[in-house]
């Protein structure tokens, strides 16, 4: 009775185990063979999406603002 305890707990928890490896490499595992075959990896740059996000934003801003037009209704006298 107890050896079958031991083999429930202890497999129970190996289980576990395994479960929560697999659930933290699975979703790395793409990057982890890349460096296991020394392929390049993409260089990180988040900079460069945020300077081309900011000058999207600006295009669009100089686009809406010319397109308004840039008259003035005449008050009347």
């Amino acid at each position: 009775m107890m050896t079958m305890m031991a083999i429930l707990i202890f497999g129970g928890a190996f289980g576990a185990a395994i479960y929560a490896i697999a659930a933290t490499v699975a979703p790395r595992m793409a990057q982890i063979v890349d460096v296991l075959f020394a392929r390049p990896q993409p260089r990180f740059a988040p900079l460069t999406e945020l300077v081309h996000a900011e000058r999207r934003i600006a295009v669009r801003r100089w686009a809406t603002a010319s397109a308004r037009g840039s008259f003035r209704p005449r008050e009347a006298a």
